[in-house]
């Protein structure tokens, strides 16, 4: 198994995309810089995911009525 099987399918796919990007010429503050903006992403990401699933269980506790 390749880290590429864990990749989304999608040719457009901006995570894929951004996992093919040759980081050789980035220097070291410009590769912190990424990883700030990635770990961004993730939180606002992580808070998405969070709100879908308060949203199901809200939505699912109104119909179980």
């Amino acid at each position: 198994m390749s880290p590429e099987d864990d990749l989304p399918r999608r040719a457009d796919d901006p995570v894929a995309a951004l996992a093919r990007q040759d980081l050789d010429p980035l220097s070291v503050e410009e590769l912190t810089a990424r990883v700030t903006a990635l770990e961004t992403e993730i939180a606002r990401t992580r808070r998405k995911i969070e709100g879908a699933v308060n949203h199901r269980a809200t939505a699912d506790s109104l119909f179980k009525r």
